[in-house]
């Protein structure tokens, strides 16, 4: 087994998280293609509601069709998935799998990520088992009902700063925010419903990466 760190900074630009309800119409594999045609540069599987089974299933293919892209597929949560499914990461919450046991488990060359929200996580967390933070939310944002008090640019900036990791934005954002991204200093922003639910996932992928190109 390679034990060579898949991740790449780089790889944080225009980071995908699936929906499965804002998908459902236009298709998960067809919106996670399309995105990755348009330039996405990291795919997370999300799905609170599916079982491990059917995780597995969806990884597998959406492994195989992005094989040829170099685009990494990590998951949501479940260790167990990318474990057995082959994806190349987990992206975990704070109340979710210890990041040491992730990474005993999937190995050194895995991607590992973990959301941090305040500055309290990020002074308590050991970094040696990560490669990068997922900072928010920076808007509050219905596609997760739980998540915490938002950011705002100044909080996402206070924490960017803070982080010994490369790090990227999340929550509520859109092509129009990657200025102020840029300015607090993340490496990157992760969208869910800018290119899901979209009528042309790969059209609304390509915008962001525009956006994202034009660095102030």
């Amino acid at each position: 087994m390679s034990t060579e760190r898949l991740f790449r900074r780089e790889q944080l630009s225009v980071y995908l998280v699936t929906d499965p309800a804002l998908c459902a119409d236009y298709g998960l594999e067809r919106t996670v293609m399309d995105a990755v045609s348009g330039g996405a540069t990291l795919i997370q599987l999300r799905d609170k509601h599916a079982t491990d089974a059917e995780l597995i299933d969806i990884a597998r293919r959406l492994k195989q069709a992005m094989a040829a892209t170099g685009v990494p597929l990590v998951i949501n949560d479940r260790v167990a998935v990318a474990e057995a499914s082959g994806a190349d990461g987990v992206h975990l919450g704070q109340d979710d799998s210890d990041v040491a046991e992730a990474r005993r488990r999937l190995g050194d060359a895995a991607i590992i990520g973990l959301s941090v929200q305040n500055l309290q996580q990020l002074n308590e967390l050991d970094t040696a088992p990560l490669d990068y933070l997922g900072l928010g939310p920076v808007f509050a944002t219905a596609t997760k009902s739980d998540h915490a008090a938002p950011l705002g640019f100044d909080g996402l900036a206070r924490l960017v700063s803070a982080s010994p990791l490369p790090s990227v934005a999340i929550g509520g954002l859109k092509a129009e925010h990657t200025n102020q991204i840029h300015q607090a200093g993340a490496d990157g922003l992760a969208v869910v419903s800018a290119i899901c639910g979209q009528a042309d996932p790969r059209a609304a992928t390509q915008a962001l990466v525009e956006e994202w190109g034009r660095k102030p």
